[in-house]
């Protein structure tokens, strides 16, 4: 500033100008610095104003977008929450079905299983019925016929050998014989074909079995043909007049 003025003075002393004109020159620069002072300081409360009022504009769109959000979030949420049950609604529906396709599936293959087991059986059943016709022919063969010689004895035991590897097939197959003689007489067991009065034994008791019957497992095979104890009745005895009118 000081070398300003002093290039100021050289300045116009060259040039011939009165001392007034320079020192009205040199009170013109602080009018001018306070000029570009005043000129900032109303830059900044115009800016300061601007502000303010800009901040006074955007605040009631801010609240009205903010409002918007809260809303569409709000709507978005229950559409979730109306999702989440509609699914679980769905969940349940699908676990029940899938329960009740489960006991329908387990019934199913325990029917299944029962009816293979049965069809087997039968099947096993009508097989060893056709088969024990010739063991009752064994059987019978082993009753009345007496061997003699020794070639009648090798044949004996030629078939009775055949007798009994059938009858051991039919064991590891679960056929067993009944053995009624002496028990009271079942209708669920026994068929009787003949009784027999007697004393000796109750009434309704087996006294023979006639044809064998047989179990396959615990179930009747066949039924065994037996005769029955039935009670003895006494023969009446005549009057004295009849007999006496019949010998006259």
């Amino acid at each position: 500033m000081i070398d300003e003025n002093k290039q100021i003075n050289n300045t116009s002393q060259q040039l011939g100008e009165p001392t007034e004109v320079k020192q009205a020159m040199k009170s013109d620069f602080p009018a001018q610095t306070n000029f570009n002072e005043s000129g900032s300081e109303v830059t900044e409360q115009v800016a300061a104003q601007t502000n303010i009022s800009g901040d006074t504009a955007v605040n009631p769109e801010n609240s009205v977008a903010a409002t918007e959000k809260t809303g569409v979030e709000t709507a978005a949420l229950a559409e979730l929450n109306q999702q989440i049950e509609s699914v679980k609604t769905q969940l349940e529906e699908r676990s029940t079905q899938y329960m009740r396709i489960a006991a329908d599936f387990e019934n199913y293959r325990k029917r299944t299983s029962k009816e293979k087991e049965d069809l087997e059986l039968q099947v096993k059943r009508n097989t060893i019925l056709e088969l024990l016709p010739i063991v009752d022919n064994f059987e019978r063969a082993r009753s009345h016929l007496k061997p003699q010689s020794d070639g009648e004895m090798t044949m004996h035991k030629s078939y009775q050998g055949v007798y009994k590897q059938l009858v051991d097939s039919l064991k590891r197959l679960g056929v067993s014989p009944m053995r009624p003689e002496g028990q009271e007489f079942d209708p669920n067991l026994h068929e009787a074909v003949m009784r027999e009065p007697t004393d000796e034994h109750p009434e309704g008791t087996v006294l023979e079995e006639l044809v064998r019957g047989y179990y396959l497992g615990d179930r009747v095979l066949r039924h065994a043909m037996v005769k029955v104890a039935a009670p003895k009745e006494d023969t009446p005895f005549a009057p004295e007049d009849q007999s006496s009118s019949a010998s006259s």
